[in-house]
C-alpha cells in the first residue's frame, strides 16, 4: 500500500476522509491505496491520487519518506509514505470523501487511522516540519 503527505505552500498536509460505505468510515486517512500486481510504488501512488483526487502528480517533486510493516488483523501490510509537494489539476474529492489541511502539529486531533499514525509522529519530528516533511541528514 502506498499514502502521500501532500504539502501546500503553509507547510500542511493534506487528509481525506474515508466515505460512507467503505471500512472505517468517517476517519481520517492519508490519501493513497493498493498497488496493483506489477505496479511500482510510485505508480500505485500516482493513480491513487488520480483516481481519488483527480491530481497528477510531478514526480520531481514526490520523494519517499518511510515505510513500515501494520498488522490488520491476520495480515502483515507493507506501507510506503511519500512527500508530495507539487502536482497538475485541482484537488477534487472524486469519492465523495471530505478533504482537510492540517499542520503536521494539529493531525493528532484528528481520528485518523491506526496504520497511519507512525506518519504523522513522522512529520511531527521539529526538524521534519520545518522543513515541508523533508528528511534532513546532519
Amino acid at each position: 500500500m502506498v499514502a502521500a503527505a501532500l504539502f501546500d505552500d503553509l507547510g500542511r498536509v493534506l487528509i481525506a476522509q474515508r466515505p460512507p460505505g467503505k471500512s472505517s468510515a468517517g476517519r481520517w486517512e492519508f490519501p493513497g491505496g493498493k498497488r496493483e500486481l506489477g505496479e511500482s510504488h510510485l505508480a500505485a501512488l500516482e493513480r491513487e491520487l488520480f483516481e481519488e483526487l483527480g491530481i497528477t502528480v510531478v514526480t520531481e517533486h514526490c520523494e519517499p519518506l518511510m515505510q513500515l510493516e501494520h498488522r490488520q488483523g491476520d495480515r502483515l501490510i507493507q506501507l510506503h509514505f511519500f512527500a508530495v509537494r507539487a502536482w497538475r489539476g485541482e484537488l477534487t474529492a472524486r469519492e465523495g470523501q471530505g478533504l482537510l489541511w492540517r499542520s503536521p502539529d494539529d493531525l493528532s486531533d484528528c481520528d485518523i487511522l491506526e496504520a497511519d499514525q507512525p506518519f504523522i509522529l513522522f512529520l511531527q519530528e521539529p526538524s521534519r516540519a520545518m522543513n515541508g516533511g523533508k528528511v534532513v541528514e546532519g
